[in-house]
C-alpha cells in the first residue's frame, strides 16, 4: 500500500508544480478601473495575443513556429483606443483572422481603454 500513496504524493506535487507554468495571470489589480478590460482581454484575446500584464502569450517570435492566428505581441506595440476599437470592429486591420466584434458595446470600450493602457510598455 505505502508504494502507492508514494506515487499518488509524487504526482499531486508535480501537478501542483506545473500548473502555474507558462502563466504568469492577469496582474492588474481587481481596484483599477481596466482591470474589467483586462480580465475580458483575457479571456477573449489572449489566446492570439501577448500581453504581460495580462498574462497572456499568443503571439510568437519565432518565424519558423508563427501560425496564422499570432496576433501581435502588444508588449511591443502601443494602441490607442481609437485603433483597439477600429481593430475589434473590423477584424483587426487586415480583417483576414481576427473575429469582428468579438467584443461589443462596454467590453469593447473597455478592452480598447486597457490596451491603450497597457500596451506597449
Amino acid at each position: 500500500m505505502a508504494p502507492r500513496v508514494s506515487i499518488a504524493a509524487c504526482v499531486a506535487v508535480a501537478a501542483a508544480l506545473t500548473a502555474g507554468c507558462g502563466s504568469a495571470g492577469n496582474e492588474v489589480p481587481e481596484g483599477d478601473a481596466n482591470h474589467a478590460g483586462a480580465k475580458i482581454f483575457v479571456e477573449r484575446c489572449g489566446a492570439c495575443h501577448t500581453l504581460g500584464i495580462a498574462g497572456t502569450q499568443g503571439s510568437t517570435f519565432d518565424v519558423t513556429d508563427r501560425e496564422r492566428e499570432d496576433g501581435p505581441n502588444f508588449d511591443d506595440r502601443k494602441e490607442t483606443v481609437e485603433d483597439v476599437l477600429f481593430a475589434i470592429q473590423n477584424g483587426g486591420f487586415s480583417g483576414a483572422i481576427m473575429p469582428e466584434n468579438i467584443v461589443t458595446g462596454e467590453e469593447a470600450q473597455d478592452v480598447a481603454e486597457f490596451l491603450a493602457k497597457y500596451a506597449g510598455q
